[in-house]
């Protein structure tokens, strides 16, 4: 899952991004309004953590931007401002939860796993299909309650399918949301995780669909057309 961060403090926005990085998430970094606004409109995350004061553009009016231009993924606010007013107008602009600055790192990615999950249509907090099991707490997926051995890159597109189970992802979409935009990207190298997942799970888990990319179907479940 690829977050953006938006955070102008040096030493506290390196340290989520050490935090986010270290639960597997893909983590893109802005420390300033007018670049987070440009890339909250043309980069396809799954999730932004924005703090209200900065530079250039304050993080309600870069939100307000995000929301007005229909961009829909979830928002997580971080704000020294500790009072229910300035929580109520955050809310109002289109943030989906708030956390006050100080915070333990271990509620941020709780919050985070909630939105994430919830984005995605799931209510409890491992997602399950057949016999995999993805618990984000730990960032490990189960196979028959035995710990699969991945690489990052493979957890990160199996998680992605898992996130999205019966619904067709697109090498282009699995692409854009397994590596940070720094990346040196290639899309051809998603059929080289498929092949190796399908090594390490039951094949038949993966479907490849004509001119779409790849479906996660779980027994028992109606796939989305």
């Amino acid at each position: 899952m690829r977050l953006l961060l938006v955070e102008d403090e040096p030493l506290l926005s390196a340290q989520l991004k050490d935090v986010l990085q270290k639960a597997s998430y893909v983590v893109d970094v802005v420390h300033d309004g007018i670049e987070a606004e440009y890339q909250g409109l043309h980069e396809p995350y799954d999730l932004a953590v924005l703090d209200l004061g900065l530079p250039g553009r304050d993080g309600l009016s870069v939100l307000r931007a995000w929301r007005q231009a229909n961009r829909s993924m979830p928002v997580l606010i971080l704000t020294a401002r500790d009072n229910w007013h300035d929580k109520v107008v955050g809310i109002d602009a289109g943030a989906d939860d708030y956390l006050t600055k100080p915070f333990h790192s271990e509620e941020l990615l709780a919050r985070v796993r909630a939105l994430l999950r919830r984005a995605a249509g799931h209510a409890s907090a491992d997602i399950c299909c057949g016999p995999l099991r993805l618990d984000p707490r730990q960032a490990r997926i189960w196979l028959d309650d035995a710990p699969l051995e991945l690489t990052s890159h493979e957890y990160r597109v199996l998680a992605y399918l898992m996130m999205h189970r019966g619904e067709a992802v697109s090498r282009t979409e699995l692409t854009e949301h397994i590596y940070a935009q720094d990346f040196d990207r290639d899309s051809n190298t998603i059929e080289v995780f498929i092949a190796r997942l399908r090594r390490k799970i039951p094949a038949h888990l993966i479907q490849t669909l004509r001119g779409l990319g790849y479906r996660l179907a779980c027994p028992g479940e109606t796939s989305a057309p």
